[in-house]
């Protein structure tokens, strides 16, 4: 193994991926979608329980989207970023346990507890992608990324095949049925994620200013420093054009997780099947985004992102002519095998273009970018898929996300930094 991965404040970083990412597997694209609909939302109609659903997948998102720039101002001036990721991390964790307590129908507090969960993962991520810069150097950035992408898909694959057994077999673990067991195992991630992010709270050590300023002075000077910050992004095209890049690729990539099972189902597909297509992505992104690491380092992180981008095309036109769960499976795995790897070398690539002691500012505004790119790949395979009277149709659109995204990558040329 190479000695950059054995150093603790590295094993205690990624280790934080290995945490939240039971949240982002068991809970996001797991459990939480169908169990609102059949336990929280019983008796709705299915249009109103949509409704209700993305009103509580928004609510989160849309509000760290607008934040997450300013509070990585603040936390950049204070030094307080390994504090603001212990909060969102505290706030996240007890959210999610707190589902265990609701009883049917009461969804208006499954939308507010989900949310501020969710409120609380996303804005831990901001720091916790910031913190990338403390504790790995230059030369080592593609590996580490790719480290804690890696070990967040093995941990969440692992308490999600816990959680899936749970539901299967709910006498194995003394629960009384399936919906027992579903909102158990809002109560495992929730342990799960405090447990494993110990590590990154006690071991990773930021780099701080010699006199940190008090949390009014520092807002302040976070939010001047955030207009400034606006300006350099214009000013600075390599940066510019990776956003806007960045934007439009991983959109197709959120939109494939998000609408995978859909698309399965809409296909006459069994669930089980298409949860197990899940499970199987979550295992094979483990080694695929070390190896994506390996790669980065040796190619660079942008051309690796290009190999990354081609195989999602392939992959979405396979999708186009999917006629088989076998066929579904092969498509899990080739999704597997990049998904990891275009996440951790779009951090890494964009952790080279960040200048020192912007850390958590600038990945606020990359965080922000990505949480907006759940909007737009969605709604282009709804009204495709709606005005063609196709899924397939729809489905094929999002190539459009993955060729812009690349064409404005290239655009974004292959700079090693921003002059620090």
């Amino acid at each position: 193994m190479n000695p950059a991965l054995t150093r603790r404040p590295v094993v205690a970083w990624a280790l934080y991926d290995w945490a939240n990412s039971a949240f982002a597997t068991t809970v996001m694209a797991g459990f939480f979608p169908v169990f609102f609909k059949q336990f929280w939302s019983a008796g709705a109609e299915v249009t109103v329980s949509t409704f209700r659903l993305g009103l509580a997948n928004g609510l989160g998102s849309f509000a760290i989207a607008l934040l997450a720039p300013l509070l990585g101002a603040i936390a950049d001036r204070g030094g307080a970023r390994v504090r603001m990721l212990a909060t969102f991390t505290v706030l996240g964790a007890a959210m999610t346990g707190a589902l265990y307590w609701l009883g049917r129908g009461e969804w208006e507090a499954a939308v507010a507890l989900y949310a501020l969960a969710s409120f609380g993962f996303a804005g831990g991520i901001v720091f916790y992608d910031s913190l990338l810069l403390d504790v790995a150097r230059s030369e080592e950035l593609d590996l580490v990324s790719a480290y804690g992408y890696g070990l967040g898909y093995l941990g969440g694959g692992v308490l999600f095949a816990v959680n899936v057994a749970m539901t299967l077999r709910p006498a194995w673990f003394g629960l009384a049925d399936a919906a027992a067991a579903v909102r158990m195992s809002f109560l495992t991630v929730a342990v799960w994620w405090l447990l494993f992010s110990l590590p990154a709270l006690l071991f990773v050590r930021e780099s701080r200013p010699a006199s940190p300023p008090g949390f009014a002075d520092a807002a302040r000077a976070g939010f001047h420093e955030l207009r400034a910050t606006l300006g350099a992004i214009r000013r600075y095209r390599p940066l510019a054009w990776f956003l806007l890049a960045y934007w439009l690729y991983i959109d197709g990539v959120n939109t494939v997780i998000k609408m995978a099972v859909d698309y399965g189902l809409s296909l006459g597909f069994p669930q089980q099947s298409l949860i197990a297509a899940l499970l199987l992505t979550q295992f094979v992104a483990f080694p695929a985004a070390l190896a994506f690491g390996w790669l980065g380092g040796r190619i660079g992180a942008r051309n690796g992102i290009f190999i990354a981008i081609a195989v999602y095309v392939v992959a979405t036109l396979g999708a186009y002519r999917l006629d088989s769960v076998g066929e579904f499976y092969a498509l899990a795995c080739l999704i597997g095998l990049v998904q990891g790897g275009i996440q951790s070398l779009s951090r890494s690539y964009f952790g080279a273009l960040v200048p020192a002691g912007k850390q958590g500012e600038f990945f606020g505004f990359y965080n922000m970018m990505g949480k907006f790119a759940a909007v737009l790949g969605p709604m282009l395979v709804g009204v495709t898929a709606l005005a063609s009277g196709s899924p397939r149709a729809g489905i094929l659109s999002i190539v459009i996300l993955f060729v812009g995204g690349a064409a404005l990558l290239w655009k974004a040329g292959n700079v090693a930094a921003v002059p620090r």
